[in-house]
C-alpha cells in the first residue's frame, strides 16, 4: 500500500520536484506533532537512549530537510512548528526543554542538525528569536563543546555546532574545532579513507559522515581556515573516485556494514560535493547520481502507510536494525537534500543529467579491503570481514560476508541453531556438528591486491582459516584452507534469491544453482572432494531488500581434523547473461592454485601461508 501523503509519480528531475518532495516527507509527519512539544512521536518501540531522547531526535532529524528548503529561500509549509518546538527544547524552563548531556549522549549527534540550520539559515531562523531565546539556544548546543563522546564520527558534531556559532554571529570556541579535528586525524588511512574510529570499519560512515561534514566545513570556513579546508578537500577528491563505484546504472548502492536505515544518505557525499562546488565529475554525472538513487529508493518501500519513513531498508524492517535506530532515525536521509540550498540556476540544476562515466573493474579499494566489481546488470563487492568493536547487532552479516551486492543485497542472522537462522549467503559456516553455526568474525591478517583479498580468522581457538576471495571476470572464486583440530560440518553459500516466484532448483554433487525468470544464482565446488549443493531457505524479513524468504545456494562438506582445501566458484546475476562456458576451473599443483576461465587466470600459493 502506498501512503497518500507521497506523491510517488514525482519524477525527481528537476528542483521543484525535489522540494514538492521534501515538502511531502516533512508533511506526512506533521500530524504526530503534538502542542507545546518539543519531540516527536512517531512508533511504539525505542532505543538504548529511552523514548524521551528519540522523540527529540526525531523532530531534529527533519532539519536535515527544513535547512536546505530554508537556505533556497523557501519556508516548510509548518515553519511555526519547528521554531516553537527549538524554543522549547531549548529553554531551560520548559517542561519540554531536552535537558543537560551526559557522556555519549545522542543529544550531541542531533545538534550537528541545529549548527547547519544556524550556518545555512540564521537569518530566518533567527528573526523568530527574541535575545533570551537566542541566548536559549546558544548555551543549549554549546554543551557539544565538552560532552564526553564516541571516539569516532561524532568529532564533527561539536565542530558543526561551532561552524554555525561562526555564520550566527554567536561566540565561537576555536579550542574546541582544533580538538575535535586533531581526534579524528589519529585515524585518516590516507587515499582519501578515514576508519570510523580508531581501527574501525571502513564502511558508508565514511562518506555521509566525514567527508559530508567535512566538505560543508571547507565550503562554509574557506575564508577563516583555508589550509585545513583545501585538505578537506583534496581528501574528498581522491575518495570521490573510489565513491563512485558504490553505485550502479539504475541508483543503486551496495547495501554494507551498519546504518542501513537511513536509506538515502548513502548518495549525501555526492549532494555535500556539489553544495562545495567539489571539481570530481561533471555537474551532470553529479546530478545523475543524487535523482537516480532517490529515484532507486521510491521504487522500494520505505514510507508506512501513514507516509512515514520506517525502520528497515527496501521495507520495514525491525530484525536488521541496529540498538540505536529510533523511530525517527531514518529522516537522516534528509542529509541528501543538501542539494536545495542551490538555486534553480545553479551547475547543478541547470545541468543535465548524465550517466556514471565509464568504470575499471575489479576495482580494488586497499584502505577498506574491498575490491568492486562492475558486472553487467550485477554490481558487487567483495571484502575481508571488519570488525565492528561494539558488536552491533548483526555484526557479521553486515561487515564480514564475502560478498555484498546492490542486486541481491544480503540476510541477517536471526539466530545461530540451524542453517536457515544462520545467514549462510556469501559465507563460510562451520559447526562442530551440533547445528550450531560461525563463520567469520575478525581476521587476524588481511592483504588486497587488484584482484585478490586474503585473510585469515579463527572460529575457534584451534581452527584456523585462510581464505582467498579472487574477482575473475563475472565470477568470483574463493579459496579456503582449513586446519582445524575439530571434526566439522561446513556450509558455504552463494547470493540469495528471494524464494517467491519460486526459483527452479538444480542441486547435486558440486553444484548449488537457483534461477528465475529474473534472476540466476549459483556456486560451484572446484575442490578436489566436491560438496554436496543443496539449498537453504531463511525465515521471512531476513533478507533487506525483499521481505519474503530468501533461497541461497550452498554447499555442504564434513571435515575431519586436519587440512582441507576448499574450492568454490560464485555467479549471480540475470539469466541471460550466465554463460557456463565462463566458469572457472581451479587445479592444484604442487602448492600452488592455479585459477582460469575463458579469459582471466591467476593463482595462489598455498606453501606461502603467512605466519601468526
Amino acid at each position: 500500500m502506498q501512503p497518500e501523503h507521497i506523491t510517488f509519480e514525482n519524477p525527481l528531475q528537476k528542483r521543484s520536484d525535489l522540494t514538492l518532495w521534501v515538502n511531502e516527507i516533512l508533511n506526512a509527519v506533521t500530524p504526530f506533532f503534538k502542542n507545546n512539544a518539543s519531540g516527536i512521536d512517531l512508533a511504539n518501540f525505542t532505543t538504548h537512549y529511552g523514548q524521551r531522547i528519540a522523540n527529540m531526535e526525531a523532530f531534529s532529524r527533519l532539519l536535515w530537510g527544513v535547512t536546505p528548503l530554508l537556505a533556497g529561500g523557501q519556508e516548510p509549509e509548518q515553519l511555526s512548528l519547528y521554531i516553537q518546538a527549538i524554543k522549547n527544547g531549548t529553554h531551560p524552563a520548559h517542561p519540554e526543554y531536552w535537558g543537560e548531556v551526559g557522556p555519549s549522549d545522542q543529544r550531541v549527534v542531533e545538534m550537528a542538525a541545529y549548527g547547519l540550520l544556524l550556518a545555512l539559515a540564521h537569518k530566518p531562523l533567527l528573526a523568530h528569536f527574541n535575545e533570551q531565546e537566542k541566548q536559549h539556544l546558544w548555551q543549549w548546543l554549546k554543551q557539544s563543546e565538552t560532552a564526553t563522546i564516541p571516539d569516532n564520527n561524532w568529532h564533527f558534531f561539536p565542530i558543526l555546532v561551532q561552524v554555525g556559532f561562526h555564520h550566527a554571529g554567536l561566540p565561537v570556541n576555536h579550542e574546541a574545532i582544533e580538538r575535535h579535528f586533531a581526534a579524528m586525524e589519529r585515524y585518516w588511512l590516507g587515499d582519501g579513507w578515514y576508519s570510523d574510529g580508531p581501527d574501525r570499519p571502513r564502511d558508508y560512515y565514511i562518506s555521509m559522515g566525514f567527508h559530508f561534514y567535512g566538505l560543508i566545513y571547507s565550503h562554509l570556513m574557506k575564508d577563516i581556515d583555508p589550509q585545513r579546508c583545501a585538505t578537506l578537500r583534496e581528501r574528498a577528491t581522491v575518495f570521490a573516485a573510489d565513491f563512485i563505484h558504490f553505485f550502479d546504472d539504475d541508483g543503486a548502492a551496495i547495501p554494507f556494514g551498519r546504518s542501513l536505515t537511513y536509506r538515502f544518505a548513502q548518495a549525501a557525499f555526492w549532494s555535500a560535493a556539489a553544495f562545495a562546488g567539489l571539481n570530481v565529475y561533471s555537474p551532470g554525472v553529479i546530478k545523475g547520481l543524487v535523482l537516480r538513487h532517490l529515484r532507486w529508493w521510491m521504487r522500494q518501500q520505505p514510507f508506512d502507510r501513514d507516509g512515514v519513513l520506517s525502520v528497515g531498508y527496501s521495507y520495514p524492517n525491525l530484525v536488521m536494525a541496529e540498538d540505536y535506530n529510533a523511530p525517527g532515525s531514518p529522516y537522516w536521509g534528509l542529509k541528501t537534500v543538501l542539494v536545495l540550498t542551490l538555486g534553480e540556476n545553479s551547475d547543478f540544476w541547470q545541468a543535465e543529467e548524465e550517466p556514471l562515466p565509464p568504470r575499471q573493474t575489479p576495482h580494488s579499494i586497499a584502505k577498506a579491503a574491498q575490491i568492486i566489481v562492475h558486472q553487467p546488470h550485477h554490481l558487487w563487492l567483495l571484502t575481508a570481514g571488519q570488525l565492528e568493536r561494539n558488536n552491533f547487532v548483526n555484526t557479521e552479516a553486515k561487515y564480514c560476508k564475502f560478498a555484498y551486492s546492490a542486486r541481491f543485497a544480503f540476510t541477517v542472522e536471526r539466530g545461530r541453531f540451524g542453517l536457515p537462522h544462520a545467514s549462510p549467503d556469501s559465507m563460510l559456516l562451520l559447526s562442530e556438528k551440533d547445528n550450531y553455526w560461525r563463520g567469520r568474525r575478525e581476521c587476524l591478517t588481511v592483504s588486497v591486491n587488484e584482484n585478490v583479498i586474503y585473510s585469515r580468522w579463527q572460529p575457534w581457538h584451534d581452527v584456523t582459516v585462510d581464505s582467498w576471495l579472487v574477482a575473475l571476470g563475472d565470477w568470483h572464486v574463493r579459496v579456503h584452507h582449513l586446519d582445524t583440530a575439530r571434526e566439522l560440518d561446513s556450509t558455504e553459500g552463494g547470493f540469495s534469491l528471494c524464494f517467491r516466484p519460486q526459483p527452479e532448483q538444480q542441486t547435486a554433487k558440486g553444484i548449488s544453482h537457483l534461477s528465475g525468470d529474473k534472476d540466476t544464482s549459483m556456486i560451484a565446488c572446484l575442490s578436489p572432494h566436491l560438496r554436496q549443493g543443496e539449498v537453504v531457505l531463511t525465515p521471512p524479513n531476513s533478507n533487506l531488500l525483499f521481505a519474503d524468504r530468501a533461497a541461497v545456494p550452498v554447499l555442504r562438506g564434513e571435515h575431519s581434523p586436519g587440512t582441507h582445501l576448499l574450492i568454490s566458484a560464485v555467479w549471480a546475476g540475470d539469466p541471460q547473461d550466465f554463460n557456463a562456458a565462463s566458469a572457472p576451473q581451479a587445479r592444484l599443483d604442487q602448492g600452488v592454485v592455479l585459477l582460469t576461465s575463458a579469459t582471466h587466470h591467476t593463482h595462489i600459493t598455498l606453501t606461502e601461508l603467512p605466519s601468526d
